[in-house]
C-alpha cells in the first residue's frame, strides 16, 4: 500500500515577515482560506488505495499542526516530532523506520508540506507511474518539466529509458544522469534548450525496504542513530516523539545528498502538474490571481496608479500610490517594501535580524499554543499588556512569578480564576488581581473562546519569570514543561 509522508520542517525566510520560525509558511494560508499543510493533505483525499498520511514536524509546532488537521477532520497515521532540524534524511530514514513496523512492503509518498500542485489529476496519474517504478526496485524521483529557465531550483537529468524486466515502460520514466544545484542564468537557458532537464521537485516514491537499504549502504551512521531514536521514542498524547539524544547525532543532509546522488537505483518520472513550491514573494505573486492592473492585494488595501504589485495587509490600512512592481507586506510589528526582482534577498533581513539580537525573525506579536493563543499589545517600563484567547475547554498552567504581578479582564466568554486556594468564576468585563509570587490559574469552562487583556506590571518580564506546579501540556521530555507551550 501507498503511504503519504508529509514534511512540515523548515522556515520559510524568504517569505518573511509572515512566515517565521515559530509560524513558517507551511501553516500559512498564502494560496486559499486554507494552510500549506491543509492543502497538501487534502489534494490526497481523492487518492485511490492510499493509507492514512504520516506526518513529521518540530515539536515547537505539534499542537498548531494538530489544530490544522482537526480543522479539515484529518487523523494522520502518525505525527512524529523531531526534537531538532536534521533536514529529509533523517526524518524519512525515522518515519521509513517506523512505517516498517507497520508494513515492510510499504510504499512511501514524500511531500514537502509547502508545494503548490494546480493539476491534481495529472498528479495522481504520475503517482501511478512512480508506484510502477518504485515497485521494480526504483527510487524515483518527481522530475517537474521546466517553462522557464529558473535559477531557483535544483535539477535532475535524464538517463536512460527504465525498463521492466521486459523492455521500456508504456510511459516516460528515466533514470537519473545526475543531479545538479542551482544554476545562473546562463546554464539554467542551456538545461532549458537541451530538454533533458527537469526541476527537482523535493517530491519522490520508494518503497521503505529499498530507501532503508540505501540508507544502509550509502549513511550507516545516520541509520542506526535513527533507529535508536525510533526504539527509544514514545508516545505523547496525540505524537510520537523521537528520542533526542539518539536524533541530533544524525548529520543535517537532504536526502539528494544522502541517497539520491549516490545510488544506482535512482530514477525521474517527469510531471507537468502546475507546479510551484512557493518559495518567495515574487513567486507567490506569480501563481496567485491578478486585478486588472496586475496586482494581488490582501487585506485593507487602497490603491492609485499601481501595476503588478503583491500587497498584503495584515493589521492595519496600507495605501501605495504611483509605484509598480513591488512587494509591500505589513504586519503587526513588520513592513516590508522591495522590488519585486529583489525577493530573493530578503532572506538578508532575516540574517541581519538575527545577528542584531533581535526576535522579529523567530517569532509574531501574536504566538499560538495549545491551549489558545497570546498576543502582545503594549509594553513599557515596568508593564506589558497581552491579549489571550483560551478555547473552549482549556486550562493553562498552575503557575506563579517572582517579579510581577498580573491584571486579567474577561473581554468576552466565561473564566475560571484559581488563585492559591480561591477559585472565582468571571464574566463579560468584570476583573481580578494576581498578587506577585500567588499561585494562579485560568480556566475556560464554556463553549465560546474566552478573550481576556492581561496587565503585567513588574521589575521583570519575560517569559521565563513563570514557575509552573501543574501543566496539562507538560512535556515528557526529562519531565520538564515545553517553553513554547505556555504564557
Amino acid at each position: 500500500m501507498l503511504y503519504p509522508v508529509v514534511l512540515t520542517g523548515g522556515s520559510g525566510t524568504r517569505l518573511w515577515p509572515l512566515s517565521r520560525r515559530t509560524l513558517p509558511k507551511q501553516l500559512l494560508p498564502l494560496t486559499s482560506q486554507h494552510s500549506m499543510l491543509q492543502e497538501t493533505l487534502l489534494r490526497l483525499r481523492d487518492l485511490e488505495a492510499v493509507g492514512s498520511a504520516s506526518i513529521v514536524c518540530n515539536q515547537a509546532h505539534r499542537f498548531l499542526v494538530a489544530e490544522q488537521l482537526r480543522e479539515i477532520d484529518i487523523t494522520p497515521q502518525l505525527l512524529m516530532l523531531e526534537p531538532v532540524g536534521r533536514s529529509t534524511a533523517p526524518a524519512l530514514a525515522a518515519a521509513a523506520l517506523h512505517l516498517q513496523q507497520q508494513d515492510p512492503d510499504a510504499l512511501m509518498l514524500v511531500l514537502p508540506a509547502d508545494h503548490v500542485i494546480a493539476d491534481v489529476p495529472a498528479f495522481y496519474a504520475a503517482i501511478a507511474k512512480a508506484m510502477r517504478v518504485a515497485r521494480h526496485g526504483y527510487l524515483a524521483a518527481f522530475g517537474v518539466v521546466p517553462h522557464v529557465p529558473s535559477t531557483s531550483y535544483g535539477y535532475i537529468q535524464r538517463g536512460a529509458i527504465v525498463e521492466d524486466g521486459h523492455g521500456a515502460f508504456s510511459y516516460r520514466a528515466y533514470e537519473v544522469s545526475r543531479f545538479v544545484e542551482r544554476p545562473d542564468a546562463a546554464t539554467a537557458q542551456q538545461y532549458l534548450e537541451a530538454g533533458d532537464y527537469y526541476w527537482n521537485s523535493g517530491m519522490f516514491l520508494f518503497s521503505v525496504r529499498r530507501l532503508l537499504e540505501e540508507l544502509e549502504k550509502f549513511q550507516p551512521e545516520m541509520l542506526a542513530a535513527c533507529r535508536t531514536a525510533v526504539e527509544r521514542g514514545f508516545n505523547d498524547l496525540d505524537f510520537y516523539r523521537l528520542d533526542e539524544e539518539s536524533f541530533v547525532q544524525c548529520p543535517a543532509l537532504s536526502i539528494d545528498h544522502a541517497v539520491m546522488e549516490k545510488t544506482g537505483c535512482a530514477s525521474v518520472v517527469p510531471v507537468d502538474i502546475g507546479w510551484h513550491d512557493v518559495g518567495s514573494w515574487s513567486a507567490l505573486w506569480e501563481h496567485l490571481d491578478k486585478d486588472e492592473s496586475g496586482n494581488v492585494l490582501r487585506g485593507e488595501v487602497v490603491t492609485h496608479e499601481v501595476r503588478n504589485c503583491y500587497i498584503n495587509a495584515e493589521r492595519h490600512l496600507v495605501a501605495a500610490v504611483g509605484v509598480d512592481d513591488l512587494i509591500i507586506v505589513e504586519t503587526a510589528d513588520a513592513v516590508l517594501v522591495m522590488p519585486k526582482d529583489q525577493a530573493h534577498s530578503v532572506k538578508e533581513v532575516v540574517h541581519r535580524l538575527k545577528a542584531e539580537g533581535r526576535t522579529e525573525h523567530e517569532i509574531h506579536r501574536k504566538v499560538y499554543r495549545p491551549w489558545g493563543s497570546t498576543e502582545g499589545m503594549d509594553r513599557g517600563e515596568r508593564f506589558q499588556v497581552k491579549r489571550i484567547v483560551a478555547n473552549p475547554g482549556a486550562t493553562l498552567s498552575l503557575q506563579r512569578h517572582h517579579h510581577r504581578s498580573e491584571h486579567w479582564v474577561v473581554v468576552s466568554g466565561t473564566a475560571q480564576v484559581t488563585i492559591d486556594d480561591e477559585v472565582r468564576l468571571l464574566g463579560e468585563n468584570q476583573s481580578i488581581y494576581i498578587p506577585l509570587g500567588a499561585s494562579h490559574r485560568l480556566h475556560n469552562p464554556g463553549r465560546i473562546p474566552l478573550h481576556l487583556i492581561e496587565v503585567q506590571s513588574g521589575s521583570y518580564l519575560s517569559e521565563d519569570d513563570i514557575v509552573r506546579t501543574d501543566d496539562v501540556y507538560r512535556s515528557a521530555v526529562n519531565g520538564e514543561p515545553d517553553k513554547n507551550d505556555n504564557v
